[in-house]
């Protein structure tokens, strides 16, 4: 069965256009050179271009076709069908035939491509990151270190580095007492 959606013309010259693409898909799928455009029968037509049509054995004009063989023809030329009445597989649908799919579209680009990049900019943002991390490492580490010498010019607090850690030494000229150790009454007997 035929139904086209579209605002056609629908004549007898249609009709024959029709019948001779049935004719030529049918002698193009089964290879027989005796299918002929009266074996095409065109049953039902409506004003909105709806018709179901049947394909009859050359050899014998009573019988017809098998619907599957006509199917898996027209499915095969279906591209040159829409081509002679200019219409698209939206327009013109064959019910029970599915339509053509589009052949899949092409990315101009590899996927392999693509991700290449991504993984290729990360890595080298990971080493700008991690060459200026170590450039204001190193100005922050000497920044320290002038500082530090700054104030031991001075002699006023000069700062040590204990296992890592910076430590504060005490100005032995001024001196220091640590509250903690000094009492004012004696109670423990000296060493």
């Amino acid at each position: 069965m035929l139904s086209s959606a579209s605002q056609y013309a629908w004549d007898t010259n249609e009709e024959y256009l029709f019948k001779a693409m049935v004719a030529f898909t049918m002698r193009r799928y089964s290879s027989k050179t005796t299918t002929q455009i009266s074996n095409v029968l065109l049953c039902n037509v409506t004003d909105r271009v709806s018709f179901w049509f049947v394909v009859t054995d050359s050899t014998k004009n009573t019988t017809t076709v098998p619907g599957s063989e006509v199917e898996a023809a027209i499915r095969m030329n279906r591209n040159r069908i829409n081509n002679a009445f200019l219409l698209s597989d939206k327009t013109l649908q064959f019910l029970k035939i599915p339509s053509t799919l589009a052949p899949p579209v092409e990315p101009s680009t590899p996927a392999w491509l693509i991700v290449f990049g991504v993984v290729l900019c990360l890595i080298v943002a990971g080493i700008v990151f991690l060459v200026v991390a170590g450039i204001q490492q190193r100005k922050k580490k000497n920044k320290e270190s002038t500082e530090r010498e700054n104030l031991e010019e001075k002699g006023e607090v000069t700062i040590t580095i204990e296992n890592g850690t910076p430590c504060e030494t005490l100005d032995l000229k001024a001196g220091h007492i640590n509250g903690v150790f000094s009492a004012d009454d004696e109670r423990f007997t000296s060493l």
